[in-house]
């Protein structure tokens, strides 16, 4: 990977732990997700009008239809992902469902594709189980600790679950949106700006059934929203000129060093438990990433 590549990614990757870290300190539900999507359609108008919206007129039919695809993905996604942060606590959550994609992705590729992993892949799927053990368990996969409470298993296991859920809608839309990049030509900032000008109708009758609580929850979250709607983009952005100068598949894991950010903020910000076994595990989760794409 050249070295601007790389620095793209990981300044993406700090950038995508502090929006994770304000929609999880800040966030709510569907119309959080929403506001999140307005923001983000009148924050970036200037540099989108500044730019030139002269490509879209020679957006292909494909082109097209990848965007939309994308959007939904990533509405699906964003849903997710806020649920899970409801749910339980983001140094669960992120780690999760970052180390998720890689690891659903080699799992089909040897049992439907029949591809050999080899010892390196072999180890990096075990790194990736190990973490998530790891901060699911922690002391008690040592037999040490208990939980005060059921419910603090119960919460940590739900994180997991959205954790896997969110991190296969990742894989969905890092593979969109890579061909859309790569493949078709299409500007990083164009296809992140109308994914979110599509979210906005998507979203909305969602919104509309809730219509009573949306000033409430915005006097709440507003915060988050202008924290997301101006760090999320620019993360994502970054990554994908990254992709259009390096290959995706080391693009992808190298920004999983994401995990670490997310880890130590999550951790020291937002006073989360159990501190020290969720860095570890994101650790090993990240280091599994990376030798599966080796």
């Amino acid at each position: 990977m050249p070295l601007h590549a790389l620095a793209l990614v990981l300044t993406a990757a700090l950038l995508h732990a502090l929006w994770n870290l304000a929609a999880k300190k800040w966030g709510g539900g569907p119309h959080f997700v929403f506001a999140c999507a307005v923001g983000v359609v009148l924050f970036w108008l200037p540099a989108v009008l500044w730019i030139g919206l002269g490509e879209l007129p020679g957006w292909s039919t494909l082109a097209w239809g990848f965007v939309v695809a994308s959007a939904v993905v990533h509405l699906l996604y964003f849903n997710c992902l806020i649920a899970g942060y409801r749910a339980s606590d983001l140094t669960v959550v992120y780690p999760v469902a970052r180390g998720t994609g890689p690891l659903l992705s080699a799992t089909a590729a040897v049992l439907l594709l029949d591809e050999h992993l080899g010892l390196l892949g072999m180890l990096g799927l075990a790194g990736v189980v190990g973490g998530i053990l790891l901060i699911t368990m922690g002391p008690r996969l040592l037999g040490r600790g208990v939980d005060p409470e059921v419910t603090a298993t119960l919460r940590r296991r739900r994180g997991v679950y959205w954790g896997m859920a969110t991190g296969a809608l990742i894989a969905g839309y890092t593979v969109l949106d890579g061909y859309a990049v790569k493949v078709l030509a299409v500007s990083p900032l164009l296809l992140d700006y109308c994914g979110n000008v599509l979210r906005v109708p998507m979203q909305l009758p969602v919104v509309l059934r809730n219509r009573h609580s949306f000033k409430a929850e915005m006097r709440r979250t507003w915060k988050g929203v202008l924290a997301v709607a101006v760090i999320s983009p620019l993360a994502y952005v970054l990554v994908l000129l990254a992709v259009r100068d390096a290959p995706l598949s080391r693009v992808a894991p190298a920004r999983e060093v994401s995990m670490l950010f997310a880890a130590l903020l999550g951790g020291q910000l937002l006073g989360e438990g159990e501190r020290g076994w969720r860095i570890a595990g994101a650790a090993l989760i990240g280091a599994g990433v990376i030798a599966l794409a080796l």
